[in-house]
């Protein structure tokens, strides 16, 4: 299904409140679309796939970067500071970020003269309405499954479009503007944000409690996910976790069409004669009972057996061949910090990884435990959050079985209260590991763990930073030293 062949060509009514982006040709350059904060993976790659379609497009950041860099390439007029100079009375909407504040001078004068202001989710959302839009979303796994998904395309030379909040080295960054029918986009459930899409196709991937500064409980998180399924094309396609309680909930009432995939239950998408070396799944992938191929992955993990049968179900969807299908799934490497290989020094392997969920840590260390054994595994984690750390304290304490020896830096501070900052800290998660079984040292800076690896790490170990903060800068130290 193509929806932007459906539209007149012609088409000039704007809906009040909403931007209406399929126009003349002679009305598409006329269209000037500034976004404040244009350096940000979602950002770029909107900007990029309205300026490919004719619209004039400028923005500015703070910094400069190789998204900015890539932009000006394109032929987007860039500014690096944020001024109103930058603006003039031809624009016709204004694009922010989530980082954009109040008194932003360039929101300042959008708000002074009128002019249409655009949360990015927002635009987004009324992008995803003229071009097949195929929506990621879960509580983990979304910026793998999203690159991989958008990965097997362009192998298969569908070239789509995509915006992922990961860096993805195989697809040349977090997003890009392809010149095909689909877009590929990472949907995240955080502000309910996911809910401004319009997707054609969809996959949830998973359903877990997390962003409690933000939902009441489980059952809220469930609701919006069902909110999310009542927004795909009704002529469209789910693709959703047969084996996960909550995603069956949340799809109790939906009467659209749905594929389900499992590695352990009844479903149309499973696996066959699973097998796994040094941590990677070979299996037969099977559709409706019947084989589509062999593959290996490169990826190892029991998730990413899973998340591959989301992505081979909605390639198939898409209209890719079994050999297609199969040949994405076994080429992709990953996405940038998902179980990232850093690099060796002095016999020592460096790995990198965004893991800050329970779920997330324990099915990574699971992962990195079964291709590195029997070397021993140091796990550096950074909690991101103090209220994720506060609702699951118990959660993320059971989750670092698999890690011989856990370094902790204090918590990444984001979005939470002062208050809420004086009631948890690293410290605790450290004695709660430690009642759990766990060898766990509270650090508490990254300057202190880079001097407690160094005198006790051996040539053979396996070190893993990971959280979503940036414990990642950890890494290059440690490269520097161990060499």
């Amino acid at each position: 299904m193509d929806v932007t062949q459906q539209k007149s060509a012609d088409q000039t009514t704007i809906q009040e409140g909403e931007i209406v982006f399929l126009r003349s040709a002679k009305e598409v350059g006329s269209l000037s679309y500034h976004f404040v904060g244009i350096g940000g993976s979602g950002m770029s790659g909107l900007a990029e796939m309205l300026h490919s379609r004719g619209y004039m497009v400028s923005g500015s950041d703070l910094v400069e970067s190789t998204a900015t860099q890539k932009l000006r390439r394109r032929g987007v007029t860039v500014n690096i500071g944020h001024n109103e100079s930058y603006l003039d009375d031809k624009m016709n909407c204004l694009v922010v970020s989530a980082a954009v504040q109040a008194d932003n001078p360039e929101l300042k004068w959008a708000q002074k003269r009128g002019v249409r202001v655009k949360k990015y989710a927002e635009m987004l959302g009324e992008f995803s309405r003229q071009i097949d839009t195929i929506a990621i979303a879960g509580t983990h796994g979304k910026s793998t499954t999203t690159a991989w998904l958008a990965y097997t395309l362009f192998q298969a030379g569908r070239d789509p479009s995509f915006v992922i909040g990961a860096d993805v080295e195989q697809l040349g960054g977090p997003s890009g503007a392809g010149l095909g029918k689909q877009l590929v986009v990472e949907s995240c459930e955080y502000d309910r944000s996911f809910l401004n899409l319009h997707p054609w196709a969809a996959a949830i991937l998973n359903i877990e409690i997390d962003h409690l500064d933000y939902y009441r409980d489980l059952a809220e998180i469930i609701g919006v996910f069902g909110e999310f399924a009542g927004r795909v094309n009704q002529n469209g396609l789910i693709v959703a976790n047969g084996s996960d309680i909550n995603v069956l909930q949340a799809l109790a009432g939906y009467d659209g069409r749905c594929e389900y995939f499992s590695t352990a239950g009844a479903a149309q998408w499973q696996v066959g004669n699973l097998k796994y070396q040094k941590g990677h799944g070979k299996f037969d992938l099977i559709f409706e009972g019947q084989s589509m191929g062999r593959v290996r992955l490169s990826m190892a993990g029991e998730h990413n057996v899973a998340n591959a049968l989301a992505v081979a179900a909605l390639a198939h969807e898409v209209g890719l061949s079994h050999a297609e299908i199969c040949t994405g799934l076994e080429g992709f490497a990953g996405a940038g910090r998902r179980m990232s290989y850093r690099g060796e020094a002095g016999g020592v392997v460096i790995l990198d990884d965004y893991a800050h969920h329970p779920t997330e840590i324990k099915v990574t260390l699971a992962a990195i435990r079964a291709k590195y054994e029997p070397r021993q595994l140091w796990c550096v984690f950074q909690p991101h959050q103090h209220s994720r750390t506060r609702f699951l304290l118990r959660e993320f304490a059971g989750s670092f079985g698999d890690a011989d020896i856990i370094l902790l830096p204090e918590i990444f501070f984001v979005r939470d209260s002062e208050e809420l900052k004086r009631e948890i800290n690293a410290e605790q998660l450290a004695e709660k590991i430690r009642e759990q079984g766990g060898q766990a040292h509270y650090l508490g800076d990254f300057g202190k763990i880079a001097d407690f690896l160094t005198e006790n790490v051996k040539p053979q170990d396996v070190i893993v930073t990971m959280g979503a903060g940036d414990v990642w800068k950890l890494t290059d130290e440690l490269m520097v030293r161990f060499r």
